[in-house]
């Protein structure tokens, strides 16, 4: 008896596989060794015009099978109850697979094992050599198996088979629409969760030069088709590397891709008794738990992945030489200048010799200042070749006490290795993710620039932080925006702390000492710290629990704060400068943030973000401009898609008001308003609000009255925001006005004043057009009348609401002169008259006032004649 079957947790490679073998063996039984993935199942489920003869392995009597024809495995661990009688005497074994061929594996008698996308395109090009003939139904079946495991022909292990393969199937009638329903699944509710779990665990370790990503999570039950997750992951976050370890139940599964040839995660997986292929593998580990695994993981990637780096990876260029007819005085210049303490002596392009700073120093020393360099150079030296593997530097850093190494290129200098660019490199492989090693800007220099950007004030805050914090065994960081713009040289006082550890006593204990009031929110691990002169200094506390193994005391880590800083929106507002006296202005940039602003590129932290923030799409707007940044192509496409379905529509209107504010207080408003129109956003605060033409001019004249209203120097407070969202909203009619209103959840007594003095304006320029067209005059004291009741922000509107120059002057002569228009009498002096109070009396005050706003009255004492002639005791 032949029997074909294939390892436990079959998937469709498998499935295709089996298909494939049965053409191959006629008569074979196909049986599943044990359970399939869901994504199988569903389609024996789903597609039953696809049903194949498949024998239950209980039906299966093993004593009688003479030949056992095994595809897309090799270790007998993973076959089931089949691995009982591999090594029966008389037994074929055929095995078919596409990965590496492994120590320890199933010995066979036959078959073909061979690199591959996919094991079913093993078998399909011998079933095209033998010219048999195979149904549409197979060709699908055989489609699946060669998709799934290339990812539709687009993983890096596609070969030139794998697509002669597929063409061959398509031409034999492959249903492609089949093909797509079950290779590209939705992902369930649970998987979302998983996958939301594992992104947030996302680690990065440096190996050695490599990035390697690691996401943990931990589940109570068995999840199907959690591998998928992986390639998700990967495509999302772009990811070279990427190891999955995820307990369920008993077990722990790790699911590896890989992208690069330096590393091979078949080879990691075969240490936890799994398998796979360069590109991709997986394994199931036993009696372990999820801390364990990826300890253990840790450190073989840390011993093992150790590409063949050589010179060219480290050196620094172009190359800054001395020439040959320079003096020893003119080379100290130049080392002093460039900051260097060795520096090659080129004569044309051929490198002759190299001098030093200590030689150049004791050489002026001895008076020798005018000698030329060639004198005193160092003619002796070991070069290299861009090839040259890094070990071999290294043995002539160290061992022939050689402080550079010069590196030829076809005899011309390329580059230069330092001892420094030496060390660089190798702390960096020996950081679990880059710190210090991997910043551009180093701490002596960004404390330097914290000295010439901070007010004296401010920087002694940020050294007292640093204090308190050492003196509790603390480590404190200034984060987010406030070091953004440090580093981009702009004035921001607003600071946030972030302590590694109890955030709210940090702020108690700084507070105490610094004799000012605090706020805490403890369900937050947040506080407030209310300093002098309104200045405040918000903080927020990390903390991050783990167990090594089951029943033992946690172990509490206060260095989370690359957790802290990876929930930040963009990649720009995760830095950080500790406080702590012993590293003062030392930057910790963990997602790249500072390549980014040197790019002036806008990116999210990982692809989900705007689904699980939405506001952030406002966010990326706003910084956008104000920054003169550009939202980075795979952002502004995510953004795209949280519009496209329609994520924004669920964010409350409190948290959209509040983002609009933002951008409306902005400096330049417009700027971000086009941006949204372009991204399709303005329709989420009124599906009427377009930016057309006119609407642009609106704008535009709205940032013209400002700038005239701010060069006043008034001193009066407004809303900024206001003004510019009555432009924005200015073509929708009053329901419309209203509706908006509501979709931004503005508060009732808000609302209400905005929208009637917003319906009394329009009113007012209706009125004086009319009198404008009329020829007629505007008195001062009917222009007071008419605007004194009405707020700042509507006047503002109105000035560029209005197409009259009459009108615009009349407003502008409320604000630079008759608004602060005051009588020189007071009710006091009415009094004196025997004036009642009364209407009368208030009567007689607006007629003084209308009388001195129109220039009929100049002195108090012409206001105590019109008091006499308004007033007669007689009447």
């Amino acid at each position: 008896m032949e029997v074909i079957t294939t390892h436990v947790n079959a998937d469709f490679d498998c499935l295709g596989s089996m298909v494939a073998a049965q053409k191959l063996y006629p008569g074979a039984l196909m049986v599943f060794s044990g359970s399939q993935e869901k994504s199988m199942r569903d389609f024996f489920l789903k597609s039953a015009g696809y049903a194949f003869s498949f024998t239950k392995l209980k039906e299966i009597d093993l004593d009688r099978i003479s030949c056992l024809i095994i595809v897309d495995c090799q270790h007998s661990s993973r076959i089931g109850s089949f691995s009982s009688i591999i090594d029966k005497p008389g037994l074929d074994i055929h095995l078919f697979d596409h990965h590496p061929t492994v120590e320890g594996g199933i010995r066979a008698t036959g078959g073909e094992v061979r690199i591959a996308g996919s094991t079913t395109t093993i078998l399909v090009s011998r079933i095209m050599k033998s010219g048999l003939r195979i149904t549409p139904a197979e060709a699908t079946l055989m489609m699946l198996g060669i998709y799934e495991d290339t990812g539709r022909l687009t993983f890096s292990s596609s070969t030139v088979e794998d697509f002669s393969a597929a063409g061959w199937l398509l031409g034999q009638g492959a249903e492609l629409n089949t093909v797509a329903d079950f290779v590209t699944q939705e992902l369930t509710a649970e998987q979302v969760s998983l996958l939301n779990d594992l992104l947030q665990t996302l680690t990065r370790i440096n190996c050695n030069g490599i990035d390697v990503h690691i996401a943990h999570a931990s589940l109570e039950y068995y999840l199907n088709d959690a591998s998928s997750l992986a390639h998700r992951i990967r495509d999302m976050e772009e990811l070279d590397v990427l190891f999955l370890v995820i307990g369920m139940g008993s077990r722990v599964y790790i699911v590896a891709r890989s992208r690069i040839p330096d590393v091979n995660v078949a080879e990691y997986m075969l240490e936890f008794s799994g398998g796979g292929h360069a590109t991709a593998a997986s394994a199931t580990v036993k009696n372990q738990t999820v801390i364990q695994v990826l300890e253990r993981l840790k450190l073989l990637l840390q011993s093992r992945v150790n590409p063949e780096r050589t010179a060219a990876d480290i050196m620094s260029k172009p190359v800054k030489f001395i020439t040959d007819d320079i003096s020893i005085s003119e080379a100290k210049e130049l080392l002093t200048r460039y900051s260097f303490n060795t520096m090659p002596v080129m004569k044309a392009d051929s490198m002759i010799g190299f001098i030093s700073r200590q030689v150049v120093e004791k050489a002026i020393y001895h008076h020798l200042g005018e000698s030329p360099v060639t004198d005193y150079m160092q003619t002796d030296f070991i070069s290299g070749s861009s090839d040259m593997p890094l070990t071999s530097v290294k043995d002539i850093l160290v061992s022939c006490h050689q402080s550079f190494i010069p590196v030829f290129n076809n005899n011309l200098l390329a580059g230069i290795i330092t001892r420094t660019d030496l060390l660089r490199y190798l702390n960096k492989g020996e950081e679990p993710v880059p710190s210090a090693a991997s910043q551009t800007i180093v701490t002596s220099e960004l404390e330097g620039k914290m000295k010439r950007m901070l007010p004296p004030h401010i920087l002694n805050i940020l050294r007292s932080a640093g204090e308190v914090a050492t003196m509790m065994d603390l480590k404190v960081y200034a984060v987010g925006g406030f070091v953004r713009d440090l580093i981009l040289s702009q004035e921001n006082h607003d600071i946030d702390l972030t302590v590694e550890g109890d955030g709210i006593r940090f702020a108690e204990e700084f507070s105490k000492q610094h004799r000012c009031r605090m706020k805490s929110h403890h369900k937050f691990g947040t506080a407030v710290i209310l300093m002098y002169e309104g200045l405040k200094i918000d903080v927020a506390s990390t903390r991050l629990e783990y167990y090594e193994s089951p029943g033992v005391l946690p172990i509490v880590e206060r260095s989370s704060l690359r957790m802290d800083l990876y929930r930040r929106d963009f990649t720009i507002n995760t830095l950080a400068v500790c406080l702590n006296h012993e590293q003062f202005g030392r930057l910790t940039d963990y997602f790249g943030a500072l390549k980014d602003m040197k790019e002036k590129s806008l990116k999210v932290l990982h692809n989900l973000s705007f689904v699980e923030d939405p506001t952030r799409v406002f966010r990326a707007v706003r910084f956008e401009q104000r920054l003169g940044f550009r939202i980075a192509l795979q952002t502004e496409n995510l953004i795209k898609n949280a519009v496209k379905m329609n994520f924004l529509e669920k964010l409350g209107g409190k948290r959209l008001l509040a983002e609009l504010i933002h951008i409306l207080n902005e400096k330049e408003p417009l700027k971000a308003i086009i941006r949204m129109e372009s991204l399709g956003l303005l329709s989420y605060i009124h599906p009427q609000i377009t930016l057309t033409k006119a609407a642009k001019a609106m704008m535009t004249e709205t940032a013209h009255v400002l700038s005239w209203f701010e060069l006043l120097y008034l001193g009066v407070s407004y809303d900024k925001w206001v003004v510019y969202f009555l432009g924005l909203t200015a073509q929708l009619d009053p329901d419309e006005f209203m509706e908006t209103f509501l979709r931004l959840a503005v508060n009732k007594h808000q609302r209400i004043k905005i929208v009637e003095n917003r319906h009394k304006g329009i009113l007012l320029l209706d009125e004086w057009g009319k009198k404008s067209r009329r020829g007629n005059n505007f008195l001062p004291s009917c222009i007071y009348r008419s605007l004194r009741n009405l707020p700042v922000e509507t006047l503002l509107h109105l000035m560029a609401h209005t197409e009259r120059d009459e009108v615009r002057k009349c407003i502008s002569q409320y604000f630079t002169h008759l608004s602060t228009v005051k009588i020189l009498l007071s009710g006091d002096d009415l009094k004196k008259f025997g004036i009642p109070d009364g209407p009368l009396f208030r009567e007689i005050l607006d007629k003084i006032l209308d009388a001195r706003l129109d220039g009929l009255l100049e002195s108090r004492d012409d206001e105590l004649r019109m008091v006499e002639t308004l007033y007669k005791p007689s009447q």
